[in-house]
Order: C-alpha cells, then structure tokens, then sequence
C-alpha cells in the first residue's frame, strides 16, 4: 500500500513539475536528430514560408528532371554558427566565454598580467555589448597564450568540460547543448539530401571541433592557431623535423575567420562556391555573397533573424537591421520569434 501510495504522489508531482528539473536536450539526443522527408521537421512552427521555400528549393535542385538540378558533388551548404545554428547572447560567443574563463576563473591556470589585462577588456566589452575589432584582437592573441602548449586532445578535453557549463541567463541548459534545434534540423534535411555541410565560424577552429562534433558536417573553418612542435622554438618548419619525443601542440594566433577571412578560407578549404548560404549577422555578408553571386546553379541564402525577446536574448534594433540587409539583399528571413516552435526545448526558459 505504502509503494503504491509513493508511486501515486511521485506521479502527481511530475505531473505539477514539481518533482526534479527537465534538462535540454541532451548532447546525443541532438546528435540523434533525423529529418530524411519535409514531414518530419518537428522543431519548426507548421507555416513557416522559410522552412518551405527550402523544401521547396531541396526538392527542385534534387531533382534529375529540373533544369536547376545540381549534381551531388556540387552540393554544397554553409552555415555561420554563433547566432545562426548556436546561441551567441549568453552573453556571447562561448569561445570567448571560455577564454575568459580561463584567463580569469581557472584554479589550476595563473595567467599572465597581458592575459589578464586583455581577458578583462574582452569581458567588459562582452557585457557592454560593445565588441569591437580592436577587442577581438585582443582575444586572439592571448586566447593564443592561455591555450598555448595544449595538444590538441588536451584542448579538446578542456573543451568538453566547459561545454558542461551552465549557460548564463537561462535555466536547464548547458553551453554544449545550447544548438537551435530547427537549424539542426535543417543540417540533417541536407544531408539527407546528399549536400555537403561545412560550418564557417568565427570561432577557434579547435572549440568548433569539438562543440559542433556531435553533427554529421562535412568539415569545419575557424579561427586559427598555428601547431608547433615542443622542441621546434623559432624555427620555420621548412627547416625542422619532428623528433620522436616531440608532441603537437598549440602556438600563436594565426587568423580570425570573419568577414573577408571566411571567404578566403573557403575558397581555400572548400574550393567550389557554396550553393546554400545561413548566416545572421553582416559578418555573414561576404560569405553569402561570395555564395550566390556569380554562381552557375540556383542558390539561396536564409538569415537567421534575432527578434524573439521570450525564449532568448533577442536584440530588435539588431533585428531590424538584419531584416532591412536580408530585403534588400533578397535573402530569406528566419524569424526566431515565429518560425521556431521551440528553440531549445520547452523546459529551457530564461532566468533573467
């Protein structure tokens, strides 16, 4: 009687949401997320004109019989990631939240007093909401210096467990599930569809690496640092042979992939144009246009649009301005506030 009682009270206690804390969606769950066929997008509001002018386009370009169908091999998609397929508002880019971290909170790392004079410019300008280019260099040259001397599994493991850090401003989530789920449904619909998926980001290549490893992309571009050998000091690596007890580890700031940058480095690493373009911020302009302009197949470009005030930190002055490039640009808007059913998870809500 005393088990069915408890049973009973444990039932009624779930059902108030009284009794534990739902979580987001966990790192495999998001991982596991399949949309093979237009019906199976779950994420997105049921009228979406976005989600449909891709299904749309995915279903012309796929098809053998269209005269814009594109050839598997010149499928390509591209995706900017913070504020475009990840959260960037809690308070910013988790690259740099983790840099912070580690230049300022770490118990086991003392940084150097550049470090830390340059961690707190980054934080201050974080909170100010004022990151200019000048702070961003400030943060690649000594994200550099707190991470320099790290193998790139030692970085990786570092990774993984700030990405078990609570993301600021909201509760149940933590920062290696903080991913819009639509966006990563729209990733998956790709690859159903036989596009190449590459994430173009400003981030560390190494944090985008190991954040975004979870999805099934065809490759990944960011922020770069050189790799050196332990023993290899001052010389050029045209002149030095990697020595048995050598490790590969990581050294100076090389490039930040925004703006121009990522073009570059995708003409680069990719070596074709992109024929599907996702971005939301002006950062993103260069990359799309460098997509669509010019391109001998059908191409389009979606921008993710920050006005949803409710479910995240959403920016209406940003938003409007967003949304004026993306009219006059001809690009397709995503609206955070009307075209995602849920963007986290129901059970992921601010807390302040």
């Amino acid at each position: 009687m005393i088990k069915k009682i408890f049973t009973a009270l444990i039932a009624v206690l779930i059902a108030l949401n009284t009794f534990g804390v739902a979580d987001a969606m966990p790192r495999d769950e998001i991982s596991a997320i399949q949309v093979k066929k237009a019906k199976d997008f779950k994420f997105w509001t049921k009228n979406s004109a976005a989600k449909q002018k891709l299904i749309e386009y995915v279903a012309d370009v796929t098809d053998k019989r269209s005269k814009n169908f594109i050839p598997i091999a010149d499928r390509i998609a591209v995706f900017d990631v913070d504020g475009t397929i990840a959260c960037e508002t809690a308070p910013f880019c988790f690259d740099f939240m983790m840099f912070v971290h580690r230049a300022l909170d770490d118990p086991n790392y003392i940084a150097s007093a550049q470090d830390k004079s340059n961690a707190e410019a980054v934080k201050a300008a974080i909170y100010a909401k004022n990151m200019t280019n000048d702070v961003r260099r400030k943060h690649c040259a000594s994200n550099a210096s707190v991470f320099a001397g790290m193998t790139a599994e030692e970085y990786a493991d570092y990774t993984r467990n700030y990405l078990k850090t609570p993301v600021e401003g909201f509760n149940n989530l933590k920062v290696g599930e903080a991913f819009y789920l639509p966006m990563i449904e729209v990733i998956s619909y790709l690859k159903a569809n036989n596009f190449k998926i590459y994430l173009i980001s400003g981030a560390d290549r190494d944090y985008l690496r190991t954040s975004a490893e979870i999805f099934p992309v065809d490759g990944m571009i960011g922020t770069d640092y050189r790799y050196v050998a332990t023993n290899q000091g001052e010389i050029d690596g045209i002149d030095y042979t990697l020595k048995p007890e050598d490790k590969v580890i990581r050294g100076e700031f090389v490039s930040k992939d925004i703006n121009m940058n990522k073009v570059s480095n995708m003409a680069r690493e990719i070596g074709k144009k992109p024929v599907l373009a996702f971005g939301n911020s002006t950062g993103d302009s260069s990359m799309i246009n460098f997509s669509m302009r010019g391109n001998k197949y059908r191409t389009l470009a979606f921008f993710v649009i920050c006005d949803d005030l409710e479910r995240e930190f959403g920016n209406i002055d940003k938003a409007n301005k967003c949304k004026k490039l993306a009219d006059s640009n001809g690009w397709i808007q995503i609206s955070m506030k009307n075209d995602f059913k849920t963007i986290y998870g129901d059970d992921v809500t601010l807390s302040r």
